[in-house]
């Protein structure tokens, strides 16, 4: 089944009415798409560290047990740290969502076929690796149905959304990692983010 969806349009909807959705971006792509629908304090958006995203946001989930942490990273990203999806699957928090945003290349080096252009189906290693829901996403209906189980499911929950491969403008995040340690801090945890 071919899909139609576009990478900007399925963060938006997924970030739509967010509230205080916490939300990890992998490196590249999608660091910018979360930046383009809606620059947020909440959002924590790598600049580097490949691979490691969803640790991240496993880390974020089992400190914070009552928020809700979505994880939004690239298939290059997700295939460089597959471990994170069996330490995920054995840890199992109930808040936590990772969806890979898969147009089956790798955008920063020059949109090289990445791995799923081949058949690797992320969604079956996270099944494998004890998630909760791991599913394809390919349609409209189905996008639909994953920002409500990331909004009001019980996780951990997987998605890897099939999207059109296409370069778009860069909308870009701040870049300084303090400022945006210090903010996602801040936003996280108020003013005793403050005393440390």
């Amino acid at each position: 089944m071919k899909t139609t969806l576009h990478r900007r349009k399925v963060v938006e909807i997924l970030l739509e009415n967010r509230k205080d959705l916490l939300v990890v971006a992998g490196l590249g792509s999608t660091a910018w798409d979360i930046t383009a629908a809606g620059d947020s304090p909440l959002n924590f958006p790598l600049w580097g560290a490949m691979g490691n995203a969803a640790m991240i946001g496993l880390g974020l989930a089992l400190a914070q047990p009552r928020r809700r942490v979505l994880v939004l990273t690239g298939d290059g990203e997700m295939l460089m740290g597959l471990g994170s999806l069996a330490t995920i699957g054995v840890q199992k928090p109930r808040n936590l969502s990772v969806v890979v945003i898969d147009n089956e290349r790798y955008g920063e080096t020059g949109m090289q076929a990445t791995h799923t252009a081949a058949g690797v189906d992320l969604a079956k290693v996270a099944q494998g690796c004890g998630f909760k829901v791991a599913r394809q996403v390919r349609s409209g209906a189905q996008l639909a149905a994953l920002r409500t189980a990331i909004h009001r499911g019980t996780g951990p929950l997987f998605a890897q959304v099939k999207v059109i491969a296409e370069k778009i403008p860069l909308v870009l995040p701040p870049r300084d990692g303090g400022i945006l340690k210090s903010r996602f801090r801040k936003a996280l945890l108020g003013e005793s983010a403050d005393l440390d």
